[in-house]
C-alpha cells in the first residue's frame, strides 16, 4: 500500500470519527429536529399530545444515540443494542399509531439523520468520502431496527385484539376455576387455544411476575404477557392473561414438542425481555394430561416461584426429579439428621471449590463405574480413585455401598440448599438452580439463573 493511499484512509477514518462524534455532542438538538419533522409530515403523531412527542423524543435519542455507538464501534447493530424497541412499539399500538405511519417515522429519523451527516461532511474529498462510508451501516441499522419494532407491534397488536373482547381473561377464570367451557365466545376461544373440553393434549401452567420494581408496572406486565403469547412456536397463540401482579399463561405441547423445549423458549422469552428493561420471575408447573388438571398446575407453579433466584429466572418443575424437589423442600430436621463428618466435608469442599462433592456426583451418574467417572470429570482414573477414598475416610461413607451413596447424594442435595459463606441468608429462592441443571445432566448453573 502507497504512503500516499495510506494517507487518505486516515483522512477518511478521522472525518468520520469527527462526524460521529459531533454528532453525539449534539445529539439532542438533533433529536428535536426529527421530532418536529415527524409532526410535519405523519398526521398521526401530531395529532397526539405533549406526553406522546416527550415519548417519541425520548425513543429518538435512544436510536440515536444506539446508532453512534454501532457506528464509533464499527460493528453490526444486535438487539441487545435496540432493546428498548419492544415496549415502545407496544405503547404506539395502544394509542391508535398506524403500523405504517410508525414504521414511517423510522424512515423520518433516518432522513434526519443522514441530512446531518451530509451537512456535516463539507466539501472536503476526506469529509464526502468518511459520509459514504456511513451510508450502507444506516440503512442496515434502520432495517434491522424497524423491522424488530414492526414484528413487536404486530406481536402486541394480534395480543391486545385477544384482550379487547375479555375472551381470554373469561377462559382463563373458568379454567383456573375447575370448569370447562360450554358454549359461546368463551368455548371458541378455549378451541383456538388447544383447551376445548374434549381435548387431551398435555399443557404446562406458567405464572410470571415482575421480579424488580418497574416504572409502569401495568405496561410492563402487558409487553411481557405479550411476547409469553408467543412461545407455542407452531403459529398458534398461547392462552396469556395479566391477571391483577401476575401474568398465568397456558401453553400447549404441541406434536413432537416436549416439555424441555417449552422450558427453554421461555426461558429465552425471559432472557429477552431482562434485556428489555423486564425482569420476571417465573413458575412452570409439572405436565397436565388436560384442562381439567389446571387449577393443580397453577399451584405448582405458584408454590416453585419461591426457587426463582431474587434477580429473576425460570423455575421449571419438568426439569426436575421427584427426589430433587424433595430435597429442595425439606426442612431444618432433614439438614440436621445429616452427619456432621458428612456436612463438615461437604462444608470445606465448598469453600475450596467443590471437587470432592463433583466426585461424589459424577460417580453416581457413572453408575459407580471409576473409568467413566474419569472420563466425566476429565482426570486420570487414579485421581479419581484417590478422591473416592478421601471421602470414604472423612465420611465414613462407601460411595460404592449404594445406602452410603443415597446419603451422601441427599446430604449434598441439602447443603445445595444452603447460602455459601458470605452470601446472604435468605437465599430460599436459589435452591432450585443447581438441582435443575444435576436433573438434566448438565453442569453450567447459569442456565437455570439466567437471566443475570
Amino acid at each position: 500500500m502507497s504512503t500516499g493511499s495510506s494517507t487518505v484512509e486516515a483522512a477518511v477514518r478521522a472525518e468520520r470519527t469527527r462526524l460521529l462524534s459531533g454528532l453525539l455532542r449534539d445529539l439532542r438538538e438533533l433529536a428535536d429536529v426529527a421530532v418536529t419533522t415527524m409532526r410535519a409530515e405523519i398526521p398521526s403523531y401530531d395529532a397526539l399530545g405533549p406526553a406522546f412527542h416527550a415519548d417519541v423524543r425520548d425513543q429518538v435519542v435512544k436510536h440515536y444515540r444506539a446508532k453512534l455507538g454501532v457506528l464509533l464501534e464499527d460493528r453490526t447493530v444486535t438487539l441487545d443494542d435496540i432493546s428498548f424497541t419492544r415496549r415502545a412499539a407496544m405503547r404506539r399500538a395502544r394509542a391508535g399509531v398506524p403500523l405504517a405511519d410508525y414504521i414511517n417515522a423510522f424512515r423520518v429519523g433516518q432522513q434526519v439523520f443522514w441530512e446531518a451527516v451530509v451537512a456535516r461532511a463539507g466539501p472536503a474529498f476526506a469529509g464526502r468520502e468518511a459520509a459514504l462510508s456511513l451510508a450502507t451501516p444506516l440503512m442496515r441499522y434502520c432495517d434491522f431496527a424497524s423491522t424488530h419494532a414492526a414484528n413487536a407491534y404486530m406481536e402486541f397488536q394480534q395480543y391486545a385484539g385477544a384482550e379487547a373482547v375479555r375472551e381470554s381473561r373469561d377462559l382463563l377464570e373458568t379454567l383456573l376455576a375447575g370448569s370447562a367451557p360450554a358454549r359461546g365466545r368463551e368455548l371458541a376461544a378455549a378451541q383456538a387455544h388447544g383447551l376445548g373440553p374434549d381435548a387431551r393434549t398435555p399443557l404446562l401452567v406458567v405464572i410470571a411476575v415482575l421480579a424488580e420494581p418497574s416504572a409502569d408496572p401495568e405496561d410492563a406486565r402487558h409487553s411481557a404477557c405479550a411476547a409469553i403469547t408467543r412461545i407455542a412456536g407452531n403459529g398458534t397463540r398461547t392462552l396469556s392473561v395479566v391477571r391483577q401482579s401476575e401474568i398465568v399463561a397456558i401453553p400447549v405441547l404441541g406434536p413432537g414438542s416436549g416439555p424441555e423445549e417449552l422450558c427453554d423458549r421461555l426461558q429465552d422469552v425471559v432472557r429477552n425481555l431482562a434485556g428489555e428493561g423486564i425482569r420476571l420471575a417465573m413458575g412452570v408447573s409439572t405436565v397436565s394430561a388436560g384442562a381439567a388438571q389446571i387449577p393443580q398446575g397453577y399451584l405448582e407453579a405458584r408454590a416453585v416461584l419461591d426457587f426463582v433466584p431474587e434477580e429473576g429466572g425460570v423455575a421449571a418443575l419438568p426439569r426436575i426429579t421427584p427426589f430433587q424437589y424433595l430435597a429442595l423442600k425439606a426442612d431444618d430436621t432433614a439438614r440436621n439428621l445429616v452427619h456432621p463428618r458428612i456436612t463438615a466435608l461437604l462444608s470445606e469442599d465448598r469453600a475450596r471449590g467443590g471437587v470432592l462433592t463433583a466426585t461424589i456426583r459424577a460417580f453416581a451418574a457413572a453408575d459407580l463405574n471409576l473409568r467413566a467417572t474419569a472420563e466425566r470429570l476429565q482426570i486420570h482414573p487414579n485421581t479419581a480413585q484417590y478422591r473416592l477414598r478421601r471421602i470414604q475416610e472423612r465420611t465414613g461413607r462407601s460411595l460404592r455401598s449404594i445406602n452410603d451413596l443415597v446419603e451422601l447424594l441427599v446430604a449434598i442435595a441439602l447443603h445445595d440448599a444452603q447460602p455459601a459463606i458470605g452470601s446472604p441468608t435468605n437465599t430460599g429462592r436459589k435452591r432450585l438452580a443447581a438441582a435443575t441443571d444435576e436433573g438434566r445432566g448438565r453442569s453450567d448453573v447459569p442456565s437455570f439463573h439466567e437471566p443475570r
